[in-house]
Order: C-alpha cells, then sequence, then structure tokens
C-alpha cells in the first residue's frame, strides 16, 4: 500500500481571499466539484478566482470507484430551479470572465441534466455574451437530444472525461461506457465543428504507457483538442487504490506523446486536474486558432 505522498504534492495554506470565496459560495448554497471532490488544487484555483461550479446537487446516481461525490444509492433527488440564476449572481460579483460549470451525473432526469446546463450557461450569457464558458458534461446515456440542447447554448469549451484508460475503464466506471464516451465527444464535433472539446485522464491507476498510448489515440480520432493528464489521488481507503505515483519526468513525455498525436494542448503533471489553468489553456488556442 501506498501511504505517503512525494514532496510535490505539498501545498499551500489557502489565504484569505481563497477562504473568503469559499465561505461565499457556501453562503449562497452552491457547490463546487473543488470541494465536493477535495481537488489538492483548491487554495490556488480559489486565490485566482477559479470556480469550478458542481451543478445538479451534490449527490450523484453512479458509483465510480475513484470518486469522492456522495452517492445517491436510491435515494429521490431534488433539482434546485434557481441554482442557474445563484450561479449567474456569484458570477457577476466576482466578476469572473470565465466559468467553469460541471455536474454530477443525474440519470433520475428525464435530459439527464442538460436543461440546467442550458440553463446555467443561459444566466451567465445574460450578464455578458463575451464570459467565457466551459462545461464539464457527463454521457447524458448518449441521448442527442440532451447534447444537442447543451450545442444550442454555444459555451467555449465541451469537456467530457474518460478519466481512464480503455482496459481497466468498465471496473473503474461500472455504469459508464468507454466507446459511448467516445461517441460523444464525436457527436459534438459532427454537430458544431468550431467548438474546442476536452478530456482528462487519471494516471497512476495501473496502466501502462500502451494503455495510455491507446486511449490517447482514441481521443484524438474523436476530435478531442485538449487533453489534460493528472495523477489519481484515492479520496480515503474504501476508495479505488493508487498503483503508483507518476514522476513529473514522465509525465513531461506524454505530454510530448500527446502533442506528436495531434491535441492541439496538453496539461500534464501530478497536480493537473480537468478544469486546472482551464481559462489559460482556452486562451492559448483561441489566439492561435
Amino acid at each position: 500500500m501506498i501511504n505517503r505522498l512525494p514532496n510535490w504534492f505539498l501545498q499551500e495554506i489557502p489565504q484569505h481571499a481563497a477562504l473568503e470565496r469559499m465561505r461565499f459560495v457556501s453562503e449562497y448554497n452552491l457547490n463546487t466539484v473543488c470541494q465536493k471532490a477535495r481537488c489538492p488544487n483548491l487554495g490556488w484555483c480559489f486565490k485566482n478566482n477559479t470556480l469550478t461550479f458542481l451543478i445538479l446537487g451534490d449527490i450523484c446516481t453512479r458509483s465510480c470507484r475513484f470518486c469522492a461525490i456522495s452517492k445517491s444509492r436510491g435515494k429521490v433527488l431534488a433539482l434546485d430551479k434557481e441554482e442557474p440564476h445563484r450561479i449567474a449572481h456569484i458570477v457577476r460579483l466576482l466578476g469572473l470572465k470565465y466559468v467553469i460549470i460541471t455536474s454530477v451525473t443525474r440519470d433520475d432526469l428525464s435530459d439527464r441534466g442538460a436543461g440546467q446546463f442550458a440553463k446555467t450557461l443561459e444566466a451567465i450569457y445574460s450578464l455578458d455574451r463575451d464570459i467565457g464558458a466551459e462545461i464539464l458534461i457527463p454521457d447524458f446515456s448518449g441521448d442527442v437530444n440532451s447534447l444537442k440542447m447543451i450545442l444550442d447554448t454555444r459555451p467555449s469549451v465541451i469537456a467530457h472525461n474518460l478519466d481512464t484508460v480503455k482496459r481497466i475503464h468498465k471496473y473503474l466506471k461500472p455504469q459508464a461506457s468507454y466507446q459511448l464516451s467516445l461517441d460523444l465527444l464525436k457527436r459534438i464535433k459532427k454537430y458544431k465543428k468550431d467548438i474546442i472539446t476536452k478530456s482528462s485522464l487519471m494516471l497512476g491507476l495501473g496502466e501502462t504507457d500502451e494503455d495510455l498510448k491507446e486511449t490517447m489515440q482514441d481521443l484524438r480520432y474523436s476530435g478531442c483538442d485538449i487533453l489534460t493528464l493528472g495523477q489519481y489521488l484515492p479520496p480515503s481507503q474504501n476508495h479505488y487504490p493508487i498503483r503508483e505515483f507518476i514522476s513529473i519526468d514522465r509525465f513531461k513525455s506524454y505530454e510530448q506523446m500527446g502533442y506528436s498525436l495531434g491535441f492541439k494542448a496538453v496539461l500534464s503533471g501530478p497536480l493537473v486536474r480537468s478544469s486546472y489553468k482551464a481559462e489559460e489553456v482556452y486562451n492559448r488556442i483561441k489566439t492561435y486558432a
């Protein structure tokens, strides 16, 4: 069992500005994935006014073996119809120019939560259409109408995470489908060719270099533009155990591999997560598009 984190995982204690923003979000009864998923970059992101809002509540209808988000386990879940407006209000108060929205998976809803994504984006764009919006979406169980509802709102970036390589995907995400996720990314490009797409993989789950290359190739074939690679950290002893810590040099080599396969941007490192430095990466692609 691996119990000790390498030195590069040491993080600064959250500063006053970060703590104030965390309190602010809680006062408005909103969630961030930074807090709910126990992200190691929480202090850095809140200090830099980078928030990833978690919509549709904080309880998921799926049971992925690596995730810290609470599971529904058959409970009847509510839908907060005022949530989009509260998010827009905070966006205005904090002066956010780039907003990241993700969600729990809500297989219990007829549209799988796509309508809440759309209403949230519409509320944000009503403030200023030039605000950048990146959304990290679930697979919507392959429902095309749900996806089209999202596309009609014209987000800047649509992300959908494979999370892990093909060989162990089904074990770690028993209610998801590797191919369905790839098909979702393909459909985004089919319907809106100019929208930037993104996916993320966690490393240290027992994958090999050959596994990783195969999955990276599958993502490129599906039209994925941005790839993020980060170190998996189990939220507790009850979650899937870490198999190894990936060295910084290996992360750099995987970044080079990604660029050689044709990704427009690759962010690769131990602390990298899907939304880490998202605005910076988006602006880099937008500048050279």
